[in-house]
């Protein structure tokens, strides 16, 4: 785990990497319901970080597992590359931009998830996350023609 000095330096001048998976089940995508900054408050993806040195695969295996608790069953489905610009980051008074790797993983029973990140968690129709007012701007983009 890095220092908080540290990274908040990092998160002030560079861009982070990081996976966000949208887990399918009858055409309905769960979203959970953000405790932290950024975007708190709103239904997001549900993902992490990539740490340095670590595989892109890697990063996938443990953000499953630490924040789905899943385990992929087979490679996820690319949806694709979005960046997002927070105002309201980690850190007061700094900015913060993720280059963000958005995937679909097809699931066929609710997993037991944590509440670490999120205080509720809702499965959504494209239609109804288009249309909500609770899921944020950047995971509407994930399904923007």
């Amino acid at each position: 785990m890095l220092d908080s000095k540290i990274f908040k330096t990092i998160v002030d001048s560079v861009p982070l990497i990081s996976i966000d998976f949208f887990l399918k089940n009858d055409n309905k995508f769960l979203l959970g319901k953000r405790i932290n900054r950024p975007a708190q408050g709103y239904f997001f993806s549900i993902g992490g970080r990539i740490f340095k040195n670590e595989t892109i695969n890697d990063a996938m295996i443990r953000i499953a597992k630490n924040e789905l608790n899943i385990k992929l069953k087979s490679i996820p489905v690319f949806i694709g590359v979005f960046e997002h610009f927070y105002k309201d980051g980690i850190y007061e008074n700094t900015s913060t931009h993720y280059v963000n790797l958005a995937y679909e993983v097809e699931v066929y029973e609710r997993p037991d998830l944590p509440d670490e990140q999120h205080i509720d968690y809702k499965w959504f129709s494209v239609d109804e996350l288009l249309k909500s007012k609770q899921v944020h701007k950047y995971t509407k983009d994930c399904f923007k023609d």
